[in-house]
């Protein structure tokens, strides 16, 4: 294999939006620039397209099910896909899929390669007999170290010794100077946002486990405390059909006398220019992240970064006690403390300009040196070297300085 170029595909359910997908295209791009194929088995979605405008091919099936049967017979459909396609490398990065995905590595004899993307519940021996594929890749890539560590406390050696690879954050879309005013302006106006308000961000899917309703709650306590100041809460995100969780989200807002501090925008499509013009991000899951895109890309922007101290996203904001204050990009609070969160929203709106413009800075550099796009291709191209005994994370380096 080492002296002929791998056909490597990926699966994953939907192309719509989230890491793993976002991933799945950032792995396409890194393929192509080596000169490898790259192919990518899924349902389709909004991204799809991109896979193919990045030199990759799609390949539909229905891969979202988790019917047993359409589960196995995905299995024969990848095994004759890898069949006549040649395909090298199977990586799967969902786990209904990854089951198609095992069943056929182990029938066409390639390696089979997950990521484990979520902290996947666990509730008795079925469901954890059903995440378990996630853990029996011929590698197993970790999003953090949170992520390994869980993987390693439920499989033991079934999952080996997990490689860690967290998510990379475009440097260049994420930079702040290569967000036009225009496009801070138009998303302020869509949002109505006064020019002498400040933005206070929470950028995920509408669902419990984000903790929308926390944060919603620490506003309400901070405007009747007289702390809140000129902040205005935007929720950026899809209900993605939990409509009653998205009412009841503005219920509580009346509720507590915030209807005119809060907004509910939906999927925000220029998302760097959403972070561009926060004056503060928050990360308010009540459930672990296994990694925590949105406070990674807030930090790249220069967002300083609230977030619950729970997860991995407590790898990427850094907050006293386990950093100084003068080395910190942000704040940690506890899950479900809507005292602590409106405490460390209220201390964020009345820091000084020139101590957040030092925050800012520190955020930025931050995310520059421990998490990048570049950085994540490379890695997890050296995976599948290990694994192929191709040369592909070197070539990927070379094209870096020499594009090809």
């Amino acid at each position: 294999m080492a002296d002929q170029m791998p056909t490597i595909l990926q699966i994953v359910p939907r192309l719509d939006t989230g890491g793993a997908e976002l991933s799945t295209l950032e792995i396409v791009a890194a393929l192509v620039r080596t000169g490898a194929r790259a192919l990518v088995a899924t349902e389709g979605g909004r991204m799809a397209e991109r896979v193919t405008a990045l030199g990759g091919e799609i390949i539909t099936l229905p891969l979202e099910t988790k019917n047993p049967v359409t589960i196995v017979t995905n299995g024969q459909r990848i095994a004759s896909i890898v069949r006549e396609r040649s395909v090298s490398l199977l990586h799967a990065r969902s786990r209904a899929p990854a089951w198609s995905a095992l069943m056929a590595a182990r029938r066409a004899g390639v390696p089979f390669v997950t990521t484990y993307h979520g902290a996947y519940g666990e509730r008795g021996r079925i469901k954890r007999l059903y995440n378990s594929v996630m853990a029996r890749g011929d590698s197993v890539i970790a999003n953090s170290r949170y992520t390994s560590d869980l993987i390693r406390g439920r499989y033991g050696a079934l999952a080996g010794t997990p490689v860690i690879i967290p998510r990379g954050v475009d440097i260049a879309r994420f930079s702040p100077d290569s967000i036009d005013a225009e496009r801070r302006t138009r998303l302020l106006t869509a949002w109505g946002i006064e020019p002498h308000e400040r933005v206070i961000l929470h950028a995920a899917r509408l669902t419990t486990w984000k903790g929308q309703r926390v944060l919603i709650e620490a506003v309400g306590r901070l405007q009747a405390e007289g702390r809140l100041g000129n902040g205005v809460l935007v929720l950026a995100g899809d209900a993605q059909g939990r409509n009653d969780y998205a009412e009841g989200l503005r219920q509580l807002a009346g509720e507590l006398g915030i209807s005119d501090r809060v907004r509910l925008v939906g999927h925000v499509e220029d998302i760097a220019a959403a972070f561009a013009v926060a004056y503060l991000t928050v990360i308010a899951s009540i459930e672990p992240e296994a990694f925590g895109r949105a406070a990674a890309e807030a930090l790249a922007v220069g967002c300083p970064t609230i977030t619950t101290n729970i997860g991995a996203p407590p790898e990427i904001v850094l907050a006293p006690p386990e950093v100084s204050r003068e080395q910190a990009t942000g704040w940690h609070v506890p899950p479900r403390d809507a005292a602590a969160l409106a405490d460390a929203i209220a201390e964020a709106l009345a820091m000084p300009e020139a101590e957040r413009q030092a925050m800012s800075a520190r955020a930025a550099a931050s995310i520059a040196a421990r998490f990048t796009v570049a950085a994540m291709q490379r890695q997890t191209l050296a995976v599948y070297d290990g694994l192929l005994g191709t040369q592909l994370a070197a070539r990927f380096t070379a094209s870096q300085t020499h594009p090809v």
